[in-house]
């Protein structure tokens, strides 16, 4: 038997984003004795001047409830309406259920889809393309999709080498059916062969009947930042300019540039890389948030059009890059004026 759709594709795009970052703000005063360093040399290697740290007994869904709560209401729609949540995160310390059924749960939202996918900095730009799909392809109409990240918890204190990078906060956005197509093809893939560059180093050395054998430590991200780095300048530029491409457009149609807030330089790099005109305003909310992974895009994107409501509805390049290596580009029609 021959299957037939019956379904006629329609438009996407973000319809309203909100962000949740925890009330604590972290300078790099209480960070640099731990880690023999100075403020100097954090903001001169990475850009980064504050970052902010959830509460011990806050959790990665309280706060995504938060950021979740805004993206629903500026899209003038109810919890009900969701008929997908997709939540991309790291750091939810359960295999399961997932955040995002935990999340549905908190919100009320009863009968939708729901998971959790592990792509790192790059996977709100993996959620993204796939709730786009989703509404494109009428397997749903509103898809809430979060990214978020508690990384305080999986971050060593006294590891010089992450201990003033990672934070934690949450962005969300509603996706959700257009007249005009708002969101383009997304550019995405991985570099397997320097999947270990990012690790997740897990709290025990081993299993054995259900219990861990060995603890060694703080449960701890380890990166090489050198080679990380050079990954990013090199490979992610390229891709960039593949999404614009893709979305049909030149860099001159860009208003804004929103990246994964890994490090200033590497956005510094890529905005020089693809050749990014002056009039394009770039997201660097590295400065004051950190990096929050998952979360970085959509707390970006948030802050930039607080701070340039004039960017409403109009064409910003969103890029994602991290452990794996992953990688996901992808032009969007910023959330219209809530």
């Amino acid at each position: 038997m021959t299957l037939v759709n019956n379904q006629i594709t329609q438009n996407s795009r973000i319809l309203s984003v909100g962000a949740y970052r925890p009330k604590t703000v972290v300078p790099n005063s209480e960070i640099v004795d731990l880690i023999d360093s100075t403020d100097e040399w954090i903001q001169q290697r990475t850009g980064i001047q504050t970052r902010h740290r959830a509460l011990a007994d806050e959790s990665l869904v309280d706060m995504s409830v938060e950021a979740a709560t805004i993206a629903i209401k500026r899209a003038g729609i109810t919890a009900d309406q969701i008929d997908s949540i997709i939540f991309a995160t790291i750091s939810y310390p359960f295999q399961a259920p997932s955040a995002a059924t935990e999340l549905a749960a908190r919100l009320g939202i009863n009968k939708a889809a729901a998971f959790d996918i592990s792509a790192a900095c790059a996977g709100f730009s993996y959620a993204v393309g796939m709730a786009s799909d989703a509404v494109r392809n009428r397997t749903a109409k509103y898809v809430l999709v979060v990214g978020g990240e508690k990384l305080s918890d999986f971050t060593d204190p006294t590891d010089r080498a992450t201990a003033f990078i990672f934070a934690d906060g949450v962005g969300a956005v509603i996706v959700g059916p257009s007249d005009s197509v708002g969101i383009g093809p997304t550019i995405w893939g991985s570099d397997v062969q320097n999947r270990d560059a990012i690790t997740l180093e897990p709290s025990f050395l081993e299993y054995k009947n259900g219990k861990s054998i060995a603890d060694v430590g703080w449960p701890n991200i380890a990166q090489e930042g050198q080679r990380v780095f050079r990954w990013a300048v090199y490979e992610m530029a390229p891709v960039g300019r593949q999404a614009i491409e893709a979305a049909g457009i030149t860099a001159n149609d860009l208003a804004a540039f929103i990246p994964h807030q890994a490090n200033e330089r590497i956005i510094d790099s890529l905005v020089k890389s693809m050749g990014l005109p002056d009039t394009v305003e770039v997201a660097r909310d590295i400065r004051t948030t950190g990096n929050t992974s998952s979360a970085s895009i959509p707390l970006a994107m948030d802050r930039l059009l607080t701070e340039h409501p004039e960017l409403h509805g109009k064409n910003a390049l969103l890029i994602g890059f991290g452990a794996g290596l992953v990688f996901a580009a992808q032009v969007v029609e910023l959330p219209p004026q809530p």
